[in-house]
């Protein structure tokens, strides 16, 4: 059997076993791990970090973080409850800290649970650029793709799995765990990965605006982000994450759509 047969049959087995839908693209998405599984491990897990690490509170920036959250979320329930998914959200527990770190980072584990790294508040400079970064973090929350990187990763070990059932030949088989290992992961995780930070993006740059925040400064945040790398960046098809200008490119097409959603919702001026 073919390495591509093994492959597809793997994946649409699974599409067929276990299926959600994106509120915001109506697209059907993997989901092996329910959210009512996952979430509860995901709050274990934030807790744990926190105990961990230094979180900082009753700071000026600490507040911004927290004042932000609560309206990139309400945004969000909003949006959502205008388009027919009122209740989507009432598994989440939105939380918001800052942690004491330079490394520039933010992320946001599933069931809404988010962190921002004081590294990278330099780079977003504003209250502004705090929205659009957490407007992406929590848009990956919205779009479950903790959920569906899990559903991939085990997809990507079925297909593995099956292929070394149907291989007898121990050398014909060492060669299709080699291929199979570099092009599942260029071919289709790599990819899969790139596909989510792009919908990121533009969810998150949607739910600024409805928050009242200016999309237009999505696109400068990754200026910032780009002149910050340094240029030092693998090839965009080895990457997790589009390139630089790929996202500046994304973001400034997308802001005066934005826009125009955030003014269905009253929103006539920006921070």
């Amino acid at each position: 059997m073919k390495l591509k047969t093994i492959i597809y049959s793997t994946l649409v087995l699974t599409l067929l076993i276990a299926c959600a839908t994106n509120p915001f693209t109506g697209k059907k998405t993997i989901a092996f791990v329910p959210n009512t599984q996952l979430f509860p491990t995901s709050f274990a897990q934030y807790n744990q970090f926190l105990g961990e690490n230094k979180v900082i509170t009753g700071t000026k920036d600490a507040e911004m973080i927290k004042r932000v959250g609560q309206r990139i979320a309400v945004a969000a329930e909003r949006y959502l409850d205008a388009n027919g998914n009122q209740g989507y959200l009432k598994n989440y527990k939105w939380e918001y800290n800052l942690v004491n770190d330079e490394t520039v980072n933010a992320w946001c584990m599933p069931g809404g649970k988010i962190v921002f790294y004081t590294g990278i508040l330099p780079i977003a400079q504003n209250e502004t650029g705090v929205a659009a970064i957490m407007g992406h973090e929590v848009a990956h929350a919205l779009a479950n793709h903790g959920q569906q990187r899990m559903s991939a990763g085990m997809v990507q070990q079925l297909g593995a799995v099956a292929g070394n059932v149907v291989i007898q030949d121990e050398q014909k088989r060492g060669l299709f765990n080699q291929a199979y290992g570099i092009g599942s992961q260029v071919g289709v995780m790599l990819p899969f990965s790139r596909s989510h930070e792009t919908e990121a993006d533009n969810i998150g740059i949607l739910l600024m605006a409805i928050a009242g925040y200016n999309p237009d400064e999505a696109a400068q945040l990754w200026q910032r982000m780009k002149a910050n790398s340094g240029g030092q960046a693998p090839p965009e098809f080895m990457s997790t994450h589009p390139s630089n200008d790929t996202r500046i490119a994304n973001l400034t097409k997308w802001a005066p759509g934005a826009k125009a959603e955030a003014r269905k919702f009253g929103v006539t001026s920006f921070r």
